[in-house]
Formats: C-alpha cells, structure tokens, sequence
C-alpha cells in the first residue's frame, strides 16, 4: 500500500524539479549588454623595442675585434604606451610593461569598454619604444557601431600595425 504513494510522491516531486529547470534554462532572459549598448574591446600582445645605444669609438676601441658591434641593445624590452580616444577625448591611456624575469617578453593589454551605439572619430596611438617621442603607431578612423556590435582593435605587423575589426558577438 505504501508503495503506489512513494511512487507518487516521488513524480510529483521530480516532475516539480523538472519544471523549475526548465523555467529557469530559458527565463528570465538574460543579455550581456544593454540593447542600446555596443563593446568596443582593446586586445593586443606585443614586443616592446629595444633600447639600444650607439657605442662610441672610444668604447669600439677597447672591445675585442669580434666583439665591435656599433650597437648595443639589452636584452630588456621597451614599455608600451598605448592611449584611445573617443571623439578626440581620451578613453583610456596606459603604460604596458614587458614580462619575464629579465622584461623581455611580450607587453599585453586586454580592456572592454561598453558605448551607446552610434558613429564615433575613434584614435588609437601606440609608442612601442619609449626612448623616442611621439607614437609611431595611429589609427583613426570614423566607425558606426550598432547596438550589440563588437569593434575589436588588435595590433598585427603584417597587417600594417593597429587595426580595427568590426562585428558581432558571435562572430568574434
């Protein structure tokens, strides 16, 4: 007789926990960012340049002959300054250092930064070896953006330096 009960309670039970889990698998909906929001995020690792100083004749004189190389770099690499602008104001600066026991490694910055959709001027300046003035990288370009659009800036040699890629979350 107690069987058929258990039996019973325990449907009645299981079915209640399948049910909570389902509601809660699809409802309440959640959104990463607001619908009238888009991500622009800042993502880059890159080889700071060496410092090197010119050697003077007095110090080539006094090395051995195999050893006379009119430059000498440290092993240690330059930081990285990094600044982005957003309608000609800053929106984020930085100074990114070199890893590694000896900084010799590659200096990494990753920053996510939500804006209301809309058309931007956006700037990007990078100075990769400190010991000169100025930035030798920019990009500025004029980028729409769409609510719930993703615009990533990364640096790549091989594509000139600084880039923009625009698209979707689930694209990128």
């Amino acid at each position: 007789m107690a069987k058929p009960v258990a039996i019973a309670g325990q449907i009645i039970l299981y079915g209640a926990f399948a049910a909570f889990i389902g509601y809660f698998s699809t409802a309440p909906t959640y959104k990463q960012i607001a619908d009238d929001v888009a991500l622009v995020k800042l993502s880059m690792s890159h080889l700071g340049g060496r410092e090197c100083r010119k050697r003077t004749p007095e110090e080539l004189a006094k090395l051995p002959p195999n050893m006379r190389a009119p430059l000498d770099c440290p092993r240690g690499r330059s930081d990285i300054k990094l600044v982005l602008e957003l309608d000609g104001k800053p929106m984020f600066e930085t100074v990114m250092h070199p890893t590694g026991l000896s900084r010799d490694g590659v200096s990494t910055v990753y920053k996510r930064f939500e804006v209301k959709a809309g058309t931007y001027q956006l700037a990007v300046k990078m100075n990769d070896n400190l010991i000169n003035p100025g930035f030798n990288f920019v990009k500025e370009a004029k980028v729409t953006l769409k609510p719930a659009q993703v615009l990533v800036i990364d640096f790549n040699p091989d594509k000139g330096g600084l880039f923009f890629q625009q698209g979707t979350a689930e694209k990128l």
